[in-house]
């Protein structure tokens, strides 16, 4: 965030405010469900520790639960859709306001002070093109076996202890979840700001509630890799 003083700064029309509300709303709303996405997705994930035939069980049943009322594969379809409609809007919210930001300062400001800028918030956008990058290939690995050593006809478990046998691919692995935690944490914070949950006498606590919860949900989801590099899952 960045305080600016410049002798021609215009006042920002209402209609620009009212569109940036909603765009910042879009961005707060898409970015709940991506999180409870995450939470789900965490959980699922650390049935790993209960063995092979658990985890495979565990994913099978996704794609079989519902059935035959409702098809094979109906619940992965379906929350697929909404993942991907959640990520395109939060992308676009983000861009568009960005733009928007841009454009409202066509000139240099003659100053500009930084004011309790983290480097989270600095490199927000660029993470999050870094992390949407990651999810693609994080599907070809993990879903589809295309980029995994173990191929298409391996099994779930399978796939998931080759890729993290890969030590190029666990590193990645990790470098995208660290920048998925910095992400989560101001994202939560930004979120509690647009959707009128916090003020300046909160602040740190929401901060602290943010820096705690990105915390343990990258903690939950990094168990994993570690696990098979020390050898506990194989």
């Amino acid at each position: 965030m960045a305080t600016v003083t410049h002798s021609g700064q215009r006042r920002t029309p209402r209609v620009a405010k009212t569109n940036s509300v909603f765009k910042k709303i879009v961005m707060a709303v898409t970015g709940i469900i991506l999180v409870l996405f995450l939470i789900a997705h965490m959980i699922g994930n650390l049935h790993v520790f209960q063995g092979a035939k658990a985890f495979n069980h565990y994913s099978e049943w996704l794609r079989t639960f519902g059935e035959p009322a409702l098809g094979y594969r109906w619940f992965l379809t379906a929350l697929e859709i909404i993942l991907a409609v959640a990520v395109v809007l939060h992308m676009w919210a983000a861009i568009s306001l960005w733009r928007q930001a841009k454009r409202a300062r066509p000139q240099s400001y003659v100053k500009k002070k930084r004011v309790a800028q983290s480097y989270a918030s600095r490199t927000m956008r660029w993470g999050g093109v870094i992390i949407a990058l990651y999810v693609v290939y994080h599907l070809l690995d993990m879903t589809f076996g295309v980029a995994n050593p173990d191929g298409t006809d391996s099994t779930p478990y399978d796939r998931l202890v080759a890729s993290f046998q890969n030590p190029a691919a666990t590193i990645v692995y990790v470098v995208a979840l660290i920048l998925l935690g910095m992400h989560l944490r101001h994202g939560i914070w930004s979120a509690t700001q647009t959707l009128g949950q916090s003020n300046r006498r909160r602040e740190r606590t929401v901060n602290a509630f943010a820096i705690t919860f990105a915390t343990l949900l990258i903690a939950g989801y990094l168990v994993v890799p570690a696990a098979v590099v020390f050898g506990l899952v194989d």
